[in-house]
């Protein structure tokens, strides 16, 4: 049986459509495009259903022929969710209140999806954590209420099966996968207290010992929780709003590993600076880590929190595995130029390197194959279009809003897991009329005092760091500790940039230079060894500013001065070296 022909859902200015690809897009012939502006649209986890609200209603369609499955006279939804099994429909809007209605109304709405019947109205004011959450089987359904959680069973909402009261809790993250279903809770301190996440298994919430694991730290304004797919694990990356030490304008991230089996750890990350972004391989044994001030570090590390593959530094603030977890791509969007570094997660060679400037999305097809990059408002105003590429960095189509349009945004259909088999991978360009955009290789800037010279290493104003195979048996050098192998790369890298730099040796001219035998032979008179000794020291220190000079540095006009020294200094430790 051939996979299904994923959809990407388009929504702008200019209305809302469904396009059928990839390779090359073109207008679901199903799907009649709404030309009103849409405030929101969704599939469903399986791709079965599609809605959209174009600010008069909600409308709810079969995607593979475009039927109508329900319409609701919900004109003010703001955000759209399916449940996982497709029975209800939840929708948001801004909660708002008016003179007949002082309390407000119920904003967050749950339906049932075939009928059209309202289950439960509720009350949420803040964005954040909007949509309940659901187990896959729909079983548990979660929201959190006045710092507790409340659990409903089989979808009913008039009744509240279960409550998690702890002390100011203020979020969560329900577990993927299938039961038992595992949450995992987040209290920020006070007081002095350490903020902590603990994970639990529904329903044994009680006694000290219901806890399948604890973690508690300190400097936590607010967390982001990951699991993995196979939830037997979470990342939580902690962030404070302010860095007391000045150091970075992001604040300051920590990340922290806790294991359903109870093991906690916190991930040690080799370079100071931001966690820009955490992703966990699909298949739940490995996550990757991009950190540290530009130029970024991107590190894959095991269950066990330790590196695995370094991928060195780059110009990188985002990491996606491909669904079927074989192809991983760094990128950096946002104020950086849209570099996109594909990888393939298993052998870590780097496949291409594409460039997509002014990206504000990207986001992987569910073939594994392609990818989308869309240039979006509010972020940018300009240039509003998107690309679709193969991974091997062609670009296979672009298109661009007409003049006076915007494009809001772009999402790919889900499909369910196991409808694209994962395939070998490919590391010649695919073919396309548009080419492929390689990156372009990046010079750093040099002064004009510099520019007529020959580049050297000493110019740079940073020392990349090359990609490093950390793996037991990956190399002979796996015997040394972290830092000491950290340490003995410094030390070659220095010692080859030193090699680079130095002039060809010239033939001896008199005076003849210190040998080792003079340096060894000693008169026994303290002064006189004194000087030599002095004498040496400037010696030394004048050779390092010749070298200096040799490379390119322009030098200042008492080092100039020490240089020309240098015969008088020789001529002084020839005396004292001979009369002793």
């Amino acid at each position: 049986m051939a996979p299904p022909v994923p959809l990407l859902a388009v929504r702008g200015s200019d209305g809302t459509s469904l396009l059928r690809g990839p390779p090359h897009c073109e207008p679901h012939a199903a799907f009649q495009r709404d030309c009103r502006p849409s405030r929101c649209v969704t599939f469903s986890r399986d791709g079965t259903l599609f809605g959209w609200c174009n600010g008069q209603n909600v409308s709810v369609v079969n995607p593979s022929d475009g039927a109508v499955v329900s319409t609701f006279d919900l004109p003010k939804t703001a955000l759209l969710e399916f449940s996982p099994l497709n029975n209800i429909l939840v929708t948001w809007q801004l909660y708002t209140k008016t003179q007949d209605s002082p309390q407000g109304e119920a904003n967050l709405q749950l339906w049932e999806l075939r009928s059209g019947r309202l289950i439960k109205a509720l009350y949420q004011k803040k964005v954040e954590s909007w949509c309940p959450s659901w187990s896959e089987d729909e079983k548990i359904c979660v929201r959190i209420v006045n710092n507790e959680l409340h659990f409903y069973e089989n979808n009913d909402f008039d009744s509240i099966a279960n409550k998690l009261h702890m002390q100011k809790v203020s979020d969560f993250a329900l577990s993927p996968g299938a039961q038992p279903s595992k949450v995992a809770v987040y209290v920020p301190g006070s007081k002095g207290a350490p903020s902590f996440v603990r994970l639990y298994q529904y329903p044994a919430f009680g006694g000290p010992t219901a806890a399948l694991a604890n973690k508690s730290f300190f400097k936590a304004d607010r967390v982001t929780m990951h699991w993995n797919k196979k939830a037997s694990a979470v990342l939580v990356t902690a962030s404070t709003e302010v860095d007391k030490t000045g150091a970075s304008y992001y604040g300051e991230q920590t990340l922290h590993y806790l294991g359903v089996n109870g093991e906690t750890a916190l991930v040690q990350l080799s370079k100071n600076g931001p966690i820009y972004d955490v992703a966990w391989s699909p298949s739940s044994t490995e996550f990757c880590v991009v950190y540290g001030f530009m130029p970024a570090k991107a590190t894959v590390f095991n269950l066990k929190c330790d590196p695995v593959y370094d991928f060195g530094t780059g110009p990188r603030n985002a990491a996606y595995y491909s669904p079927q977890g074989h192809i991983l791509i760094l990128a950096g969007f946002g104020n950086l130029r849209g570099q996109m570094e594909v990888w393939d997660a298993k052998n870590y060679k780097q496949v291409s390197k594409p460039q997509a400037p002014d990206a504000t999305h990207f986001s992987w097809c569910p073939d594994g194959e392609h990818i989308v990059t869309a240039t979006c408002s509010p972020r940018l105003r300009v240039s509003n279009g998107y690309k679709i590429w193969h991974y091997t960095g062609s670009v296979l189509q672009k298109w661009d809003v007409a003049a006076g349009s915007e494009l809001w945004e772009v999402r790919w259909q889900l499909l369910p897991n196991g409808s694209f088999p994962e395939r070998p991978i490919k590391y010649q360009a695919a073919p396309s009329q548009l080419g492929s955009t390689q990156a372009p290789p990046t010079q750093a800037y040099r002064p004009p005092a510099l520019r007529h010279l020959p580049a050297t290493p000493s110019s740079k104003l940073h020392e990349d760091e090359p990609p490093q195979d950390l793996r037991p048996g990956a190399s002979g050098e796996k015997s040394l500790s972290k830092s000491a192998l950290k340490n003995q790369r410094k030390r070659e890298a220095k010692k080859a940039a030193k090699q680079e730099t130095k002039p060809e040796p010239e033939p001896p001219t008199d005076p003849a230079p210190v040998t080792n035998s003079q340096s060894e032979a000693s008169s026994g008179d303290p002064e006189v060894e004194k000087k030599i000794k002095n004498l040496k020291k400037k010696l030394k220190a004048i050779e390092e500013l010749k070298e200096q000079q040799a490379s390119g540095k322009v030098l200042q006009k008492n080092q100039v001065e020490k240089i020309e020294k240098e015969e008088q200094l020789l001529k002084e430790l020839q005396e004292l070296q001979i009369g002793q």
